[in-house]
C-alpha cells in the first residue's frame, strides 16, 4: 500500500508471536492485526464464509450461528489439501479485511502476525517479514500447555510447518527461547529503527 509500511510477523507453534505483537503495540504503539483472531471474528460473521465452510467441512462445523473451532482446526490439521481448501475460502477475506483495517490506523508503520504467513502467500505483500524463532522442545510446550493439547496432536500442527525454510526467507530473526521481555524490547527497538532508516519513516 501506497505509504504505508507493512512488517509480516510469523514463525511456528508456540514461538511466541503474540509476545512479539504485544510489544510492538504496547511499547511502540505499532498497530498489530492478528490474522488468526480476525479470521475466527470473519468466520463467525460473514454469510458467505459460512456457506462455502458448510459446502466444504460439513453442517456440524457450525453450531447454530457459533462457529466449531474444534472440528475446524482437526478439519484443517488432518491433512495439506483440507488446510488448502479452507484457506482458500478464507484468506481472501482476511486480505480484504486487513486492508481495510489498515488503512484506518492512521500509522505509517502497521503489522500483520499470521502463522501461515508464508502458506497463504501474504509475505510477498510485507515490506519486511519478522521471523519468531525458538528450540522445537520450548514450542512443544508452550503449544501443549496453551492449547490444552497432546504431544501427539502438536507434533502434527509442527510437521505442517517449515520453519527453517521461512526462517531464510525473513528479513529479521527474533530468538525468543527464553520468555524474556526485556532483551525482546531491545531485539525489536534496533529492528524497527533499520526500518524506519530504510522506509524514511518520519
Amino acid at each position: 500500500m501506497e505509504g504505508l509500511c507493512i512488517l509480516g510477523i510469523t514463525g511456528g507453534i508456540g514461538c511466541g508471536k503474540s509476545l512479539v505483537s504485544s510489544i510492538l503495540k504496547e511499547c511502540y504503539s505499532i498497530p498489530v492485526y492478528d490474522c488468526d483472531s480476525e479470521a475466527k471474528r470473519l468466520m463467525s460473521s460473514d454469510e458467505e464464509i459460512r456457506r462455502k465452510l458448510i459446502g466444504l467441512v460439513g453442517e456440524g462445523v457450525y453450531c447454530g450461528s457459533v462457529l466449531n473451532r474444534k472440528l475446524l482446526a482437526d478439519y484443517l490439521f488432518a491433512n495439506a489439501e483440507n488446510a488448502q481448501g479452507v484457506n482458500a475460502i478464507v484468506h481472501p477475506a482476511v486480505w480484504s479485511d486487513f486492508l481495510r483495517w489498515a488503512k484506518e490506523q492512521r500509522c505509517p508503520l502497521v503489522a500483520l502476525e499470521s502463522a501461515i504467513l508464508f502458506e497463504c502467500g501474504f509475505n510477498a505483500r510485507m515490506d519486511y517479514v519478522l521471523f519468531v524463532d525458538a528450540p522445537e522442545e520450548v514450542r512443544l510446550c508452550r503449544a501443549m500447555q496453551r492449547d490444552s493439547a497432546t504431544e501427539e496432536q502438536i507434533r502434527a500442527r509442527m510437521d505442517m510447518q517449515h520453519p527453517e525454510e521461512y526462517r531464510q526467507m525473513s528479513d529479521f530473526i527474533v530468538d525468543n527461547s527464553r520468555d524474556d521481555d526485556g532483551s525482546l524490547v531491545g531485539v525489536l527497538n534496533r529492528i524497527l529503527e533499520e526500518i524506519k532508516r530504510n522506509a524514511v519513516i518520519n
